[in-house]
């Protein structure tokens, strides 16, 4: 168990609205008087309800052993009270910078998470009611996770930086080679051999493995072949052995699937077990990450003051009737195009994906096929042409490699200035226990009131 503060995120925030809606109604049989205060803060108090409530909470992560412990009770509330002193500190370092939660946003987090838990947001109102919980309660705990989150991420983001060098760094380690490495999800169905079968049995099994890797390939479901032929564990599961790297992957068989691409089912592996029928259902990792760019140029016209936008349209019209009759594009677009970051390069826009494109831009040079020549198209800036000129799958691994590098370094830089900066304002607050919740004193219940 552990009382170090970390950054909150959503993962998190779903956890503890599991935790709320677990522990606000049983808190209630943990508090002893409602309204005293256990601790000053700043300017701020911790209430015995707010302690028994967390409590409950922390309570409700042990196995009945452990809240028997004596000791580990001791340091669970302790605990429990250094959190919440804690995240006191910071919600009014929050309130001092002007951060602010605002009712809308608060219910589409709690709508968010409704909906990852295939309920609406009404239906979660009324299983937390049903719980007993108070939905109000949740949503203000909720406000305050969300405005520790911010706070957080205002200071202790300008305290990190992060050097091309420390990237460089960190691609070159063995420790990132194994962290970025791709991962594979795998379907195995396994037709057992016993050591009592003759030589014609196993000759069967055999020719039952080649059949149904046939059958897999025309077309068969996998985990409906998996759960009707498969002696493996996983045949309840449809044969999912779910996501796993290279070195997790049975040694018999990872040779025969690591570069098999997505869909394909590998020939019969023959061990002293038996045949191994394996597919590769997925993969990810760096070395998947490609994008679709397109070799585009275009020509630009906009309305204006002095030219309407059937005026714009005519003229931009016009302009394509001369490269159909085999005018040079670019020399027209020198001469006519009024997008200044394109026009001296004759419209050339480079190879480029949809990402940054105008949804009427994207859609048309999507549409139009290779050395085609489009139709005029209207976008928020205006009237285009457009051509294509050609389309490629680009390979952007090492970019993705270098971004996650540079992610897996500002995750660990900034929990390392989150800690420093959590310290800092811990030392510089003013606290006073107002009572004694290490269960040491005239207290025999671990976790009595």
């Amino acid at each position: 168990m552990k009382g170090k503060m970390t950054r909150p995120s959503t993962t998190l925030v779903a956890a503890m609205i599991v935790a709320v809606v677990a522990g606000v109604s049983a808190g209630a049989a943990e508090r002893g008087t409602l309204d005293s205060i256990v601790a000053i803060v700043n300017d701020d108090v911790v209430l015995a309800s707010e302690y028994g409530d967390r409590l409950a909470e922390w309570m409700s992560r042990l196995d009945e052993s452990e809240r028997n412990d004596p000791l580990l009770a001791s340091t669970v509330r302790s605990q429990v009270l250094e959190q919440l002193i804690s995240e006191s500190i910071q919600l009014q370092e929050a309130e001092l910078r002007g951060i602010e939660v605002d009712d809308e946003t608060l219910t589409r987090a709690v709508a968010e998470f409704a909906r990852q838990n295939n309920m609406t947001l009404e239906e979660f109102i009324a299983d937390v009611a049903a719980q007993g919980s108070s939905y109000r309660a949740l949503r203000e705990r909720i406000r305050r996770d969300i405005m520790i989150e911010r706070v957080q991420r205002v200071v202790v983001n300008r305290r990190v930086f992060i050097a091309e060098r420390d990237i460089d760094e960190l691609l070159a380690s063995p420790f990132f080679e194994e962290a970025i490495s791709d991962e594979y999800r795998l379907g195995h169905i396994l037709l057992e051999v016993t050591p009592d079968m003759t030589t014609a049995q196993i000759e069967a099994v055999r020719e039952k493995a080649d059949g149904l890797v046939a059958e897999l390939r025309e077309g068969a479901d996998f985990a409906a072949t998996a759960t009707e032929h498969s002696s493996a564990p996983t045949a309840d599961g449809g044969g999912d052995l779910g996501w796993r790297k290279e070195s997790r992957i049975p040694r018999r068989f990872a040779e025969d699937v690591v570069d098999l691409e997505i869909g394909a089912v590998a020939d019969p592996v023959e061990d002293s077990s038996g045949f191994h029928i394996v597919k590769m259902i997925d993969r990810r990792g760096a070395s998947q990450q490609r994008v679709e760019q397109t070799l585009v140029r275009h020509i630009l016209l906009s309305p204006s003051a002095i030219r309407s936008d059937e005026q714009t349209l005519a003229a931009m019209e016009e302009i394509r009737s001369r490269i159909v009759a085999g005018e040079d594009f670019a020399e027209l677009a020198r001469e006519y195009s009024e997008d200044p970051g394109t026009r001296l390069a004759g419209g050339d826009l480079g190879w480029t994906t949809t990402e940054d494109l105008d949804p009427a831009f994207q859609r048309m040079m999507n549409l139009t096929g290779v050395d085609e020549l489009s139709e005029p198209f209207e976008s928020s800036f205006g009237w285009h042409i457009l051509e294509v000129q050609g389309r490629r799958q680009q390979d952007i691994s090492e970019e993705a490699r270098r971004n996650y590098a540079a992610q897996m370094l500002l995750e660990k830089r900034f929990n390392e200035r989150l800690d420093e900066w959590l310290t800092e304002i811990r030392d510089e607050a003013f606290v006073e226990r107002r009572a004694n919740v290490s269960g040491q004193q005239g207290n025999p219940a671990p976790f009595g009131g």
